[in-house]
């Protein structure tokens, strides 16, 4: 079977409600912001996107975004027990005025749990466990985290330590923090639906998320923090509507609900771009394909629901619909049979999809001259 790819030759322009004009220029209170489409990767707005920055509790990220690729790999087991050692409770504790999921010093805690502490209360006690778990020491596992960085394309990024504790090291741009935050979700999915969740308990200890998008912002779905007094309150927010995905990183704001009232003003701004188009209805002819040794030679391909997408103003002028699928299509074929996808890309990138069906029926040939004939050009055109 061999994957082929068809372009169908119409501007969303064309066929949508499309806005021709741009988004209006937009401005933030936050020293260092971007906003941006996950799928895509287009920037509505960038404030000082570049410098490096104390990043505060949200340069956990990458703490995280390491343990989840071990998982992975299998280099480490969610179930494997890490202990958290004295001074990992101390400087992680609330002694020292820290987040913290209240490990008890020496004692010994699951992967699972500490990822869980670290993502949902931002501890630091669990972070301090699970660098030390894994590489002996803090200061080896922020070595680790910095060699992470330029491997996944980060070019504004160093680290000493993996919680974000202030230090001169420790520093990140607000668009490498946006790149590690779509790198979590792309390449860990199972593991992003964890900065969802509202609370964790450990100790008979629960505490709520701190994010306080998660409380009452449609479609907030994580993902992290920030604060220190150096740095300001920061965030790093992913969100979702209508099949559009954006995330947003602010910092260096002065007050904790200055912070969520700008967060959420920038996503109602990105959402606001999107416009939806109709591209399909239930039952729409997309296209025709070649059937080899059945009684007919072509079979509609259709839309078995309704297709539509919301789009920034600047992708309607740019955007392909283009069908994907595997052939070649070989009788008998039976109605309502998924034979590929539809698709619409922005500048290379996938924003939407859909399965696309078999219109009819197709029985196979009895005539053993086109079985012979089809044979013979499908041996030398292909599919």
């Amino acid at each position: 079977m061999l994957k082929f790819i068809l372009t169908i030759s119409l501007a969303l322009s064309l066929i949508g409600h499309a806005c021709a004009q741009e988004a209006n220029a937009f401005d933030t209170s936050a020293p260092h912001a971007i906003l941006l489409d996950y799928k895509s990767g287009h920037v509505f707005l960038e404030k000082d996107a570049d410098t490096p920055i104390p990043p505060a509790s949200m340069s956990k990220l990458m703490t995280q975004a390491i343990v989840f690729d071990m998982v992975k790999a299998g280099e480490l087991k969610l179930d494997q027990q890490f202990i958290v050692t004295a001074d990992a409770a101390r400087r992680g504790g609330m002694a020292e005025g820290s987040s913290t999921m209240f490990a008890t010093p020496n004692s010994k805690v699951s992967v699972d749990n500490l990822l869980h502490g670290a993502i949902i209360q931002s501890a630091n006690d669990a972070c301090i466990a699970l660098a030390e778990g894994i590489a002996g020491t803090e200061r080896a596992f922020a070595q680790r985290m910095s060699a992470k960085a330029k491997e996944i394309g980060l070019k504004n990024s160093s680290f000493a330590n993996a919680t974000g504790l202030p230090d001169p090291g420790q520093r990140m741009s607000v668009r490498d923090l946006a790149s590690l935050a779509r790198y979590i979700i792309t390449k860990h999915p199972d593991f992003y639906k964890i900065y969802s969740e509202r609370e964790f308990t450990w100790n008979k200890i629960t505490q709520p998320s701190r994010n306080p998008l998660l409380k009452d912002y449609p479609g907030a779905e994580g993902m992290k923090t920030g604060y220190t007094e150096e740095a300001g309150y920061g965030l790093v927010a992913s969100a979702s509507r209508d099949g559009r995905h954006l995330i947003l990183v602010i910092t260096g704001l002065k007050e904790a609900s200055g912070r969520k009232i700008e967060a959420e003003k920038l996503l109602d701004h990105g959402f606001a771009q999107y416009k939806n188009v109709s591209i399909y209805e239930p039952g729409d002819v997309v296209s025709k394909l070649r059937v080899w040794g059945g009684a007919q030679q072509w079979v509609d391909l259709v839309t078995p629901d309704a297709f539509h997408v919301s789009l920034a103003p600047f992708e309607q002028d740019n955007a392909d619909i283009r069908i994907a699928y595997k052939g070649p299509l070989i009788a008998p074929l039976k109605q309502g049979t998924v034979i590929g996808i539809i698709r619409v890309t922005v500048s290379g990138e996938v924003v939407a999809e859909q399965p696309i069906t078999v219109a009819s029926d197709v029985e196979a040939t009895t005539s053993m001259w086109r079985k012979a004939a089809d044979s013979a050009l499908l041996m030398i055109f292909g599919g």
